[in-house]
């Protein structure tokens, strides 16, 4: 079962249908990596070659070793993400090494936002953050296409309300 893509899984009605994140959240924090540590190569090579000479620039190949490492890594943390509506309740569930499932009660909903900074927005993509009456219980579900975003927001309130009235 690969969770780090669009499609849904389930198969009987007490199982959960989960979704996964589009992959475009995983490109977006890829490019990122590749950006922030290509850079950091390259100053750490000039300062070394520079000051302390060629021999020791080669060092400037750790910050390489790393985007190997943060590539597969974020490979992993982005198929660990996903998300199930329920009768009465969503479901967040994500980690690689420590798993977490965050259990959010539709009638404990407060607000539902959907943001979208400079560089989401770059790449199409929006994040819906939850936040409920017990505020160690906000979640937040990264990297979703803004349609299914303001689809979510939609749906969830929609629940929350109802769910709430009877409080």
């Amino acid at each position: 079962m690969e969770t780090g893509s669009m499609e849904t899984t389930g198969n009987s009605a007490t199982e959960p249908v989960w979704n996964g994140l589009p992959r475009g959240l995983l490109r977006m924090r890829r490019l990122l990596l590749v950006v922030w540590l290509g850079l950091l190569t390259i100053i750490v090579g000039l300062v070394l070659e520079t000051f302390a000479g060629l021999v020791w620039a080669a060092f400037a190949l750790l910050p390489l070793a790393l985007l190997a490492w943060g590539w597969r890594m974020l490979g992993r943390n982005w198929q660990s993400w996903r998300y199930a509506e329920r009768v009465d309740d969503l479901l967040i569930s994500k980690g690689v090494l420590w798993r977490e499932e965050t259990v959010v009660p539709y009638g404990r909903m407060q607000l539902v936002e959907v943001t979208s900074g400079p560089v989401e927005r770059h790449f199409g993509l929006a994040s819906v953050q939850l936040h409920t009456a017990a505020a160690a219980t906000d979640a937040r579900i990264p990297g979703l296409e803004p349609a299914e975003a303001e689809r979510l927001r939609d749906r969830l309130t929609e629940l929350g309300e109802a769910r709430s009235a009877g409080l």
